[in-house]
């Protein structure tokens, strides 16, 4: 999370991190749309992905057990969830990379990856970070790269709808659940931009973008 370019993590405090992941399983469906999201980038042998916000690497590794021919990197600006990350990797026997650092300032040359996949990240940056971070991604993207995004989305069920003007008022979710998500794509070059599922989660609608670095 960022609030005027300052690092928050994503539960707001520290001592909380050890329930991220159980909060997942709990209520967001993980497993389901992580391997959704995976399915979707189309990921071939031999190319370089990056988990951008990778937090404690489930994604993260999950990409690498499903396509153990690509090369993964996982990044995050939050040194506590790298080190339980490293962790998990160490213990399921996976090679990744884990860098510090933070979605809108990225630490790589342009033109460093095939696939960049996100999930829940977004809804935690200002707009103002949430546009960078969208042209830090474009930059570090090869031509024809791609794009794919789990996080909220404007609501299409009638719990989201529910949840909505509530989940409005968070300050920096209130782009996603306005739907706001795929022009900031479209403002930093990508096209097309489409947005192929949406899953119904204890905390509101959740969508998968994607969106593809023109050749």
């Amino acid at each position: 999370m960022s609030k005027g370019g300052k690092y928050i993590p994503a539960l707001s405090f520290d001592w909380l991190t050890p329930l991220y992941d159980p909060l997942l399983r709990w209520g967001m469906r993980e497993e389901t749309f992580k391997r959704a999201l995976i399915v979707q980038a189309q990921i071939k042998p031999g190319q370089r992905l990056l988990d951008l916000g990778c937090g404690t690497g489930t994604l993260t590794l999950l990409i690498k057990q499903l396509h153990p021919d690509s090369e993964v990197v996982g990044l995050d600006g939050d040194p506590n969830v790298l080190e339980i990350a490293r962790g998990k990797a160490a213990q399921a026997g996976v090679t990744i990379t884990l860098d510090h650092g933070l979605a809108f300032q990225l630490p790589y040359p342009d033109g460093s990856f095939d696939r960049v996949l996100s999930s829940l990240v977004l809804h935690h940056l200002t707009s103002e970070d949430k546009q960078r971070a969208a042209h830090e991604v474009f930059r570090v993207l090869r031509p024809g790269g791609e794009l794919h995004v789990a996080d909220f989305g404007q609501p299409r069920s009638a719990y989201a709808k529910l949840l909505a003007p509530v989940m409005q008022h968070l300050e920096e979710a209130s782009d996603n659940f306005r739907g706001l998500l795929p022009e900031m794509f479209r403002g930093a070059g990508f096209a097309p931009v489409d947005e192929p599922a949406q899953f119904t989660t204890v905390f509101g609608g959740l969508s998968l973008y994607q969106a593809r670095k023109p050749t």
